[in-house]
């Protein structure tokens, strides 16, 4: 019967996933079938993470915290949890022997959401994004290249910078729900919680250069991981050029996105140019 729980677990990951991101589990969808259910462990265990610091007002978000970090400490020494989405991260945890500081460092960023308003200097800010989205990207590589420790080695820096990326550009896509909302400022050049036309620009050409360096990394992926990975790559890269034509006024009060359309143009194009081994010439 514990078989059916875990494939309960699983799916319930996987629900999460699809429920929440239909991007992201676009892209996943296109991972090898041997690793994509991992995957969707990940992403259920730091979706519902980010949700309860982000999301649940009105409740003790702090308490909430603490009883999911207890309960991942307890599926950790026991290897289960009745809580399925828990239940499902430790198993990939332990399949693949991830690192636990990796975990450590996402759960501390969380509890930051809780306390941490403004980031005034780089170092503030470069700490946060390494445990809010580095490490997810890092956990994620482990499953790619398969506990392959000489390879993740080598492919750590530009996954690395593969998260950052994206978690800046998340950063201006909910421009307006952070600082209207939540009241926080992530970029350290916002002093003042305002930001400029010049600000974006800046910010944009840091985000740019990031991706071109992640490119590099994304060409050496397994065959297992790197067409789902070059469309992630790609949505967010398009996601970034929507909001570099956007003016600054507009991001501070609406949420921007990508078309529906364009997504699945991105999504066939890609595919198409993949299995033509376009994509990395």
């Amino acid at each position: 019967m514990k078989t059916l729980f875990d494939q309960t677990s699983f799916a319930s990951a996987t629900v999460t996933t699809k429920k929440y991101s239909t991007s992201f589990s676009n892209s996943v969808k296109l991972l090898d079938s041997s690793i994509r259910q991992d995957v969707y462990n990940i992403y259920g265990f730091v979706r519902v993470a980010d949700e309860i610091v982000d999301t649940f007002e009105g409740y003790p978000q702090r308490e909430m915290l603490d009883r999911f970090e207890d309960e991942y400490q307890y599926a950790l020494k026991h290897g289960i949890s009745a809580d399925l989405i828990i239940n499902a991260f430790q198993h990939t945890i332990r399949k693949y022997d991830i690192d636990l500081e990796l975990v450590e460092a996402f759960l501390k960023s969380m509890r930051a959401d809780l306390d941490k308003k403004k980031y005034e200097t780089p170092e503030e800010i470069a700490e946060y994004i390494y445990g809010s989205a580095d490490v997810v990207g890092l956990m994620c590589l482990k499953i790619f290249v398969k506990g392959d420790e000489t390879m993740y080695q080598k492919l750590k820096p530009t996954a690395m910078k593969l998260g950052s990326a994206f978690q800046k550009i998340n950063f201006l896509r909910d421009l307006r729900h952070d600082l209207q909302e939540l009241d926080r400022v992530y970029f350290p050049r916002l002093k003042s919680g305002n930001i400029t036309e010049e600000d974006k620009i800046e910010i944009i050409k840091e985000i740019r250069g990031e991706f071109d360096e992640a490119y590099e990394g994304i060409k050496q992926l397994p065959d297992v991981a790197r067409l789902g990975v070059y469309v992630a790559y790609k949505y967010y890269v398009e996601l970034m050029d929507v909001i570099a034509k956007t003016p600054t006024e507009t991001l501070k009060k609406q949420r921007v996105r990508v078309p529906d359309f364009k997504k699945t143009v991105i999504l066939v194009s890609s595919y198409i140019r993949f299995n033509l081994n376009l994509c990395f010439k």
